[in-house]
C-alpha cells in the first residue's frame, strides 16, 4: 500500500499545484482586466474567496474569451517591445545613417581584410549612386 499512496499524494500536490496556478491566472486576468469595474473586480475577488472552485470555474465560463484576447494582446504588446529594444540596441532604431558613416564602415571592412578592393569599389559607386 505504500506505493499506492505514494501516487496519491503526487496526485494531490499536482492538483493542488495546477488549481494554485488557475487562481493566479484568473485573478491576474481579473486585474488585468479594463472593461470590468472596480465593484465587478471585488465582487469576483469575494466570490472567489468565499467558494472557490465555483468561483472559478464561473470565471472561465464567463470570461474565458476575454482571457485568451488579453494574452495574445498581452504578447503580442511583449513581441513589439522586445523588437523596438534590439532594434533600438542594434543601431536600426530608425535613424539614418550617411552616406560617409557607410563609406567609412566599408574602407574599415576593406582595410581589415574582410572584403577586397574591387567589393569595396563595387559598394562604393553603389552607395554615391
Amino acid at each position: 500500500m505504500p506505493l499506492l499512496d505514494l501516487f496519491w499524494t503526487m496526485l494531490m500536490v499536482f492538483l493542488f499545484v495546477a488549481w494554485i496556478w488557475v487562481l493566479i491566472s484568473v485573478v491576474s486576468d481579473l486585474f488585468r482586466d479594463h472593461e470590468t469595474g472596480g465593484w465587478a473586480k471585488a465582487f469576483w475577488v469575494l466570490f472567489i474567496l468565499v467558494i472557490p472552485w465555483l468561483g472559478v470555474l464561473i470565471y472561465l465560463i464567463a470570461k474565458g474569451d476575454g482571457m485568451a484576447e488579453r494574452r495574445v494582446q498581452d504578447a503580442k504588446a511583449a513581441d513589439e517591445a522586445a523588437r523596438a529594444y534590439i532594434r533600438d540596441a542594434a543601431g536600426g532604431g530608425g535613424t539614418q545613417h550617411s552616406v560617409a558613416d557607410e563609406l567609412a564602415k566599408l574602407a574599415e571592412l576593406r582595410d581589415s581584410g574582410t572584403i577586397t578592393d574591387q567589393e569595396f569599389q563595387a559598394q562604393k559607386s553603389s552607395l554615391l549612386a
